[in-house]
């Protein structure tokens, strides 16, 4: 894959709630930067660190690749969940063979939930306003 003139070794994109990161992996020394910033700075909460981290882990690919993230939208939890999720694929594109350890961990499915809409007549999305007999 290319793009702006580097080549990438897997890109692959992963989602969850209204965040979209898209993951490039090359062979390096296990640097993740996540919007051209470190990824130890973009992701302060230890929690966070974990769950992006999980996947690398888990295969035990950590110290062998450069990982390159772009996301945007929602808050640093769907963030997190969404890179989690796009370097799981892009492990998947480059070794084909770790699928069933990934997905019997769950890093291959897409978390659906997302906010439900707020509905007219009521406060929230279920949440009504108070009732007042007298």
């Amino acid at each position: 894959m290319a793009t702006k003139g580097k080549t990438y070794d897997a890109h692959a994109v992963g989602r969850r709630k209204t965040s979209v990161a898209r993951v490039y992996m090359t062979e390096g020394s296990g640097k993740i930067t996540v919007n051209k910033r470190e990824f130890k700075d973009y992701f302060d909460k230890g929690t966070n660190r974990y769950v992006v981290s999980q996947p690398l882990n888990l295969v035990k690919l950590a110290d062998k690749y450069d990982i390159n993230i772009n996301v945007h939208g929602g808050g640093t939890t769907g963030q997190a969940g969404a890179v989690r999720l796009g370097i799981a694929r892009a492990i998947l594109k480059v070794d084909p063979a770790l699928r069933s350890e990934l997905k019997a961990a769950g890093f291959l499915t897409r978390d659906s939930r997302k906010v439900e809409r707020k509905k007219y007549g009521l406060k929230g999305a279920r949440a009504k306003y108070q009732f007042s007999k007298r």
